[in-house]
């Protein structure tokens, strides 16, 4: 069910994205213009039964990412999500993830695969919490938690090679729009 492949990593803000509100320390912002670079993944690759997409949509004149549908725990699953791939490494001092995000108030996470996380079920995350209006989020990469068996605590920021926008964990209506992703 693949919707989307992995985006190319861009040290300059995309002419089509929406600028982040601090675009001066924003290292790196990715296009969401091109949709064949993000993939689409739910627990049905494992047995569950969540039902979504992601898709692309127009909203002001820019683009916007959108991950809807149904989570659901039954038949240990409960994910859906939207995931690119980085074409080069972090810069060392990078520190955190930055997002432009609204949605249905729920919370979501970001998900981090490193080359350490090779395993499905392993990654790091960070929750943030959503409103209806439009939001900057940022997310020290030390908020972010292993989860899956077998990872350190902490992981090095240039081994980092995608990261995801995922509805997790608990049997809920995901709706997340995301206007703006990058590293800060």
């Amino acid at each position: 069910m693949k919707l989307m492949r992995s985006l190319a990593l861009a040290f300059a803000v995309a002419v089509s994205s929406p600028a982040i509100s601090t675009a001066e320390d924003a290292m790196t912002q990715f296009s969401l213009t091109d949709q064949t670079r993000w993939d689409y993944f739910s627990d049905q690759v494992m047995g569950g039964v969540s039902q979504g997409w992601a898709s692309f949509e127009q909203v002001d004149g820019q683009p916007v990412l959108r991950l809807t549908g149904q989570v659901s725990t039954a038949n240990r699953g409960g994910f859906i999500q939207a995931r690119t791939k980085l074409d080069a490494p972090l810069p060392a001092d990078a520190q955190g993830v930055i997002l432009n995000v609204r949605g249905n108030t729920q919370t979501y996470y970001v998900h981090l695969r490193t080359s350490r996380t090779v395993l499905p079920w392993q990654f790091y995350q960070a929750s943030f919490a959503v409103t209806p209006d439009w939001r900057e989020v940022r997310i020290p990469f030390d908020e972010f938690a292993a989860y899956g068996r077998l990872l350190r605590d902490s992981f090095n920021v240039q081994s980092v090679h995608s990261i995801a926008v995922v509805a997790f964990g608990r049997d809920h209506e995901a709706d997340l729009s995301v206007r703006a992703v990058g590293f800060y």
